[in-house]
């Protein structure tokens, strides 16, 4: 099976309940079954691997650092993830975090020159379903949300990914993960990577 030469680096990004996860990690499986060496990393773990080696003992204390820290910790967590050279390493993060004074860039430009993604992939759904997710994921204290304010994150979402691939120059693609078509998805993550897989 043909798939391009080039190594390829992709961030994935998606809000919460779209099923990011999911899809990409079903993607990997489908390259590697391929012969093709694909990776996931969750950029929030290399992140927390980097601050455990300076003494920070839980996950949570990243947020309570103060924010030159945590840039410092993004940056080292980036460049780690810039030296990987399997043949697909798909980027698992967030677009932006929302805060009491705004939303916050997940992907700021240091981190995309840092990064160098070769794709930017979005992952999408409907509101409706969006919501119904959240709702029913009983192992998240998500905050209390409507369809409305999930409408507005997709097309915050959409506007940011639009802002890397311009940053970066590489091509971006958004991808509906409609329930229950999770290998459908998962799918248009390959083929936007490379040459058709079946």
């Amino acid at each position: 099976m043909p798939f391009l030469d080039v190594n390829k680096r992709a961030i994935v990004v998606g809000i919460p309940g779209v099923g990011k996860t999911t899809v990409i990690t079903k993607a990997a499986d489908i390259l590697n079954k391929n012969g093709i060496k694909a990776t996931v990393v969750v950029f929030g773990t290399i992140m927390f691997e980097e601050a455990q080696k300076l003494g920070v003992g839980h996950r949570d204390e990243l947020r309570k650092m103060p924010v030159e820290d945590q840039r410092k910790l993004q940056e080292m967590a980036a460049h780690r993830i810039a030296h990987m050279t399997d043949k697909v390493v798909m980027i698992d993060t967030h677009l932006f975090i929302s805060t009491k004074e705004g939303y916050y860039p997940g992907l700021p430009v240091s981190l995309l020159k840092t990064l160098k993604p070769t794709n930017l992939v979005m992952i999408a759904a409907e509101p409706k379903e969006i919501l119904e997710r959240r709702l029913s994921d009983k192992t998240r204290n998500r905050d209390i949300i409507n369809e409305a304010d999930i409408k507005d994150e997709l097309e915050i979402s959409q506007i940011m990914v639009a802002s890397c691939s311009i940053l970066t120059g590489a091509p971006f693609t958004i991808v509906m993960n409609k329930g229950g078509k999770v290998d459908e998805a998962a799918l248009q993550i390959v083929n936007a990577l490379g040459d058709k897989i079946d």
